[in-house]
């Protein structure tokens, strides 16, 4: 199954290929998964401190919690939650400094 909304949406009017599309939903997935590990961290002190009755499942963000890192950059990509920096996106073979 196709995570929705597709390339052609994401590219806007292509202005963004598949390589940046990749490489930005990657680099924004990252980011969602650093989001789930500082909560769930959160979440495991409070439980061990005994600052609360809620299992940690019950304390982290539900989508956080629920939906896989890729499917949530996606959204926020399309969204424009998250913007498309076309300065550190460099294309294959272009010399990086």
């Amino acid at each position: 199954m196709m995570i929705k909304p597709g390339i052609e949406q994401l590219s806007e009017n292509g202005k963004y290929n598949r390589y940046m599309l990749c490489i930005a939903t990657a680099k924004c997935a990252r980011i969602v998964t650093d989001e789930y590990i500082e909560q769930y961290t959160k979440a495991e002190l409070m439980v061990a401190n005994k600052e609360t009755d809620k299992p940690i499942g019950a304390i982290i963000n539900k989508e956080l919690r629920d939906d896989k890192a890729v499917k949530i950059a996606i959204k926020r990509l399309a969204s424009h939650e998250y913007e498309i920096d076309d300065e550190s996106i460099k294309t294959p073979g272009e010399n990086v400094r």
